[in-house]
């Protein structure tokens, strides 16, 4: 199968949305695209440098690169970003985007309440190390399957490349659109959901999670305040994988979009909101 129908679909779905930016897509690939936006290589890490007292955080955090920073120069520059094994850029992300396993112990800190008697103060997004480890060993991404984790424009897919995921930047009406399709295309109440993440465990690391329990759900993410600063004002992510996404495409004809529905008063909401905004629908 060629992408050419996904992204004939997804034109006609972003004319009914209201959207002007297109959504990316995610894959896994041993060849780097060119101009690729991404970290620079880093020193060694793994949790056996980490436990045998080798690995120097501080060196670590130099290259520091957020998996989000690299997607939002992509998404200005229509180009693509990357994240790989030594170019890992942040140690959280390597890890939600299937790079490194098993995690560094270190994130069971920084993220939640740091290290007692240093200046480690930690982030303070999850109460205590415990949470936080429950919660990394919950998502567990597996293995990758190539070198890099690509993301990049639909459009920018040639006819031998596929997307594991769909991912949208959105604001909340928009999103209204994508969470009913989504809805009217399964008929599970339950199709759509936004645990607790990162930025980057939203877009890859949850959806890989459902993907690997043979469970076709979306999901919402965009509620880290670390990632914040690489987002649109009120923009969050919405992510589903292929599969799901080319039924909720095959079942535009018979929906909201196309009949006589509460939509058209969203859809001129969202087109009053560009113009206020500043964005060409």
């Amino acid at each position: 199968m060629t992408m050419q129908p996904v992204l004939d679909g997804t034109a006609t779905f972003m004319e009914h949305l209201g959207l002007n930016e297109e959504p990316l897509g995610v894959y896994y690939s041993d060849d780097k695209p060119e101009n690729a936006f991404g970290p620079k290589t880093g020193v060694p890490i793994s949790r056996e440098l980490e436990e045998s007292g080798k690995l120097d955080m501080r060196e670590v955090m130099k290259s520091f690169t957020c998996v989000m920073g690299s997607i939002w120069l992509a998404r200005k520059k229509h180009g693509a970003a990357f994240i790989s094994q030594t170019e890992y850029g942040c140690p959280g992300g390597v890890y939600y985007c299937a790079m490194l396993q098993p995690h560094l112990r270190f994130i069971e800190h920084y993220v939640s309440t740091g290290f007692e008697g240093t200046p480690l103060q930690g982030e303070r997004y999850m109460p205590d190390p415990d949470a936080m480890r429950n919660f990394i060993l919950r998502v567990a991404p597996r293995k990758a399957p190539a070198r890099y984790c690509i993301f990049k424009p639909l459009s920018l897919f040639s006819a031998q490349e596929k997307p594991e995921f769909i991912i949208f930047f959105a604001r909340p009406e928009v999103l209204t659109g994508l969470f009913t399709q989504t809805v009217f295309t399964t008929g599970d109440m339950d199709c759509v959901a936004s645990p607790f993440g990162a930025g980057c465990t939203n877009i890859l690391g949850w959806p890989l999670y459902y993907k690997e329990k043979g469970i076709e759900k979306a999901v919402i993410g965009g509620f880290d305040p670390s990632a914040r600063k690489f987002m649109k004002t009120d923009e969050l992510t919405f992510t589903v994988p292929l599969s799901l996404y080319e039924k909720m495409l095959a079942a535009l004809p018979e929906s909201m979009f196309t009949h006589e529905t509460d939509w058209k008063n969203v859809r001129k909401k969202v087109a009053r909101s560009a113009k206020a905004w500043g964005e060409e629908e």
